[in-house]
């Protein structure tokens, strides 16, 4: 199953990782619209935390492909 998917993933390009990333922001918003309790817990953390979790969650790559 994993060499599987290592080939499907290998012939993504840019334009297909882009789409996504999208695509999952994209579901994100939904479910928050349809969902009152998602909007609300939004609405009741710190901005601050979201932004502390993309910055966690883009170290790895970010230093995968500008430091190493």
């Amino acid at each position: 199953m994993i060499g599987w998917l290592e080939k499907r993933v290998k012939r993504m390009d840019l334009g297909d990782v882009t789409l996504t990333k999208f695509s999952v922001a994209a579901f994100a918003f939904f479910i928050i619209t349809v969902w009152p309790a998602a909007m609300t817990w939004v609405h009741s953390v710190n901005t601050w935390y979201f932004l502390a979790a993309a910055i966690i969650l883009a170290l790895r790559p970010w230093y995968r492909v500008y430091i190493k």
